[in-house]
């Protein structure tokens, strides 16, 4: 059968399907991710997402919250228990022994071997910190280093000016806008897509070791090495 002469993508040498990410415990030197309990957490999660107009913007993007009691919350984070896609986490931060946000992997494809990260909140008081430098750290490294994921996405509203900040501080590349994209609580969402590929992981993760555990005090400015 005659090759065509149309151009075509790199071989690929394996497409089985890899593992997943595993519910367990991820822990840094400032936070530590695990498994949501809805019985344990459930009240810290609710009094640090609660309360107050700052500490509720929180859920402003999000397609849940804020919720009316920690009944309904607990409601929530049980169904976050029984999925498997998302997986969520809840963060600890180790030095104040608080739980100040949550995180998740989600739309998980092994086969193609991409994954999202998603679902991310913290607390006002825990924002623009090495909490969410480090909970992203962790979850990088089990993608890439642990899984061997060719890709992770970060997604968000293309109004969370927060959110594409921190993707493109984090070191992902802005990908595009996918305009109308869903509703989300009766308002039209325009989303934008960012990624970063196993390629530029190791660059990135040099970057972020150096920031978190040697020189905090230098600007942690990972766009530079999307443009090179």
């Amino acid at each position: 059968m005659p090759q065509s002469s149309l151009p075509v993508g790199n071989i690929i040498k394996s497409t089985v399907p890899i593992d997943l990410p595993q519910r367990v415990d991820y822990k840094g030197k400032f936070i530590r991710l695990s498994p949501v309990n809805p019985q344990t957490d459930v009240a810290e999660l609710y009094r640090c997402s609660h309360g107050s107009d700052v500490r509720e913007q929180i859920w402003t993007y999000m397609s849940y919250g804020p919720f009316d009691s920690t009944h309904d919350m607990h409601k929530w984070l049980e169904e976050g228990v029984r999925s498997g896609d998302p997986l969520f986490f809840t963060v600890h931060h180790l030095e104040s022994k608080q739980r100040v946000g949550m995180v998740s992997f989600l739309n998980i494809v092994s086969d193609m071997r991409r994954l999202e990260l998603g679902h991310i909140w913290y607390s006002p008081d825990s924002q623009r910190s090495n909490v969410n430098t480090e909970a992203i750290y962790l979850m990088l490294c089990e993608a890439f280093d642990r899984l061997k994921y060719r890709r992770v996405e970060w997604k968000c509203d293309s109004l969370n000016e927060r959110s594409r900040a921190a993707a493109l501080r984090l070191g992902f590349k802005f990908e595009g806008l996918f305009r109308q994209h869903i509703i989300v609580k009766g308002r039209n969402r325009d989303t934008a897509w960012y990624s970063m590929l196993d390629s530029e992981w190791s660059a990135i993760k040099k970057n972020m070791e150096m920031w978190l555990y040697q020189n905090p005090d230098q600007h942690l400015s990972l766009t530079v090495l999307n443009n090179t």
